[in-house]
């Protein structure tokens, strides 16, 4: 089974971001706006059993933090991906590199850029039309992160929750 790590920022940063991915993310419909922490990844149940062990130890020595959110940025020309950029702070950043050592494979593809996507695989005459009015738009947003979601994907190919870490909290 196909297995990913992510936050979901509270409901006013993912209303904010629908409102963009509703039109230009054709993933809209497949997972709410995250911040992703760990990619996609493959585990058997044996396997995410003693993931999960250690997603709980992450989750007890991770105190609340704090997110900020005060730009739109893009990929390009990698990619034709907008995002709202997610300052990347320390502990952000250490939490991230936890779920890749250790018991946890490095299935990272690029280095980690905290985010949330708002629009993806546009054409480029598209992309660049967004990109403009989106970077003359003022955007700011905190958010108090105390928690994280391991996820798998169904058959359709949408995410759903398959269990919650909250810090500071777990029981191993």
């Amino acid at each position: 089974m196909n297995y990913g790590i992510a936050i979901f920022p509270s409901k006013p940063i993912q209303d904010q971001a629908n409102a963009f991915r509703k039109r230009y993310d054709p993933h809209y419909s497949l997972i709410p706006p995250h911040i992703t922490l760990k990619e996609s990844f493959g585990a058997d149940d044996e396997k995410i059993n003693e993931l999960i062990t250690e997603l709980k130890i992450i989750a007890n020595e991770t105190k609340p933090f704090t997110i900020n959110i005060d730009k739109v940025r893009t990929f390009a020309p990698v990619t034709n991906t907008i995002y709202f950029k997610v300052e990347p702070i320390q502990a952000l950043m250490d939490m991230q590199e936890k779920m890749h050592t250790g018991k946890f494979k490095d299935n990272s593809e690029h280095p980690f850029v905290p985010h949330i996507t708002i629009a993806q695989d546009l054409m480029h005459d598209e992309f660049s039309d967004v990109v403009g009015r989106l970077e003359m738009e003022e955007f700011h947003f905190e958010d108090t992160i105390d928690r994280f979601q391991l996820l798998y994907q169904l058959e359709n190919e949408s995410w759903t929750v398959y269990e919650t870490f909250v810090f500071g909290k777990e029981k191993v």
